[in-house]
């Protein structure tokens, strides 16, 4: 749901790919709405006149989305007459155009290319690394790990990766969290994933560190790695 591909199609101006707190939407006649919800339970955005609501819900068939539109009636018979007539049969074609979006884009992202990440534990911290390239990523941080290449596993690539940029050996274990969707056809996937051998090293990045569940929400992420905060958290707990 924090995939602005869902939303751009109409013509509301976003700030990346990836929504995040605090971001602001614009959109046709003067709409300007504020992120105050941008996680693994859904999306909020609000503004002077409107508000509008994704939540996500895990049920045994799969992710229930549930999106929910608000907005504030000018007063007086008018008022209710638009209400009635205009801004609720537009509110309509809108969801309708949006879930068949959503559909669209799941069905896009299934058959993806995958980027994996290691959630790499060691005495209830998390491993991170700092980024130096491109420019308008320099000094934020992330996971380790890499594109899936041909004929790999992601378990495989991960481990790769742990070698190419840390000079570890890792052990991978479970998906962490759900995958999230980055540019185009991409899809980020993380693995929980122990040390096998060696201390890491920053050998493609900055710098590395370790990081506790108290740490985790005040780092500077890359938007991707932002989303799961709280399934990492959850891991560290």
């Amino acid at each position: 749901m924090l995939d602005t591909a869902l939303i751009s199609a109409f013509g509301v101006k976003v700030p990346g790919p990836l929504l995040g707190l605090g971001d602001v939407l614009t959109g046709p006649f003067g709409v300007r709405l504020e992120v105050t919800r941008a996680d693994l339970s859904g999306l909020s955005a609000a503004g002077d006149f409107l508000e509008l609501h994704t939540d996500l819900v895990v049920t045994a068939a799969g992710t229930l989305v549930v999106d929910r539109v608000g907005w504030k009636t000018v007063r007086g018979v008018v008022g209710r007459f638009a209400d009635v007539t205009v801004a609720r049969s537009i509110a309509l074609r809108v969801l309708r155009k949006r879930s068949e979006l959503l559909a669209a884009r799941c069905a896009e992202l299934r058959d993806g290319e995958v980027v994996v990440g290691a959630a790499i534990v060691r005495d209830g911290r998390l491993l991170a690394q700092q980024r130096s390239y491109p420019e308008s990523h320099a000094g934020q941080w992330e996971l380790p790990g890499g594109r899936v290449e041909s004929g790999e596993r992601p378990e495989e690539a991960l481990a790769r990766e742990c070698v190419e940029e840390l000079g570890v050996s890792v052990v991978v274990g479970d998906q962490v969290g759900p995958d999230v969707p980055l540019r185009g056809e991409l899809v980020l996937r993380i693995f929980a994933a122990q040390l096998g051998g060696g201390e890491p090293e920053a050998l493609e990045h900055n710098a590395v560190r370790w990081l506790t569940a108290a740490e985790l929400p005040g780092v500077d992420w890359l938007p991707a790695d932002r989303v799961l905060v709280p399934a990492l958290q959850e891991l560290l707990s």
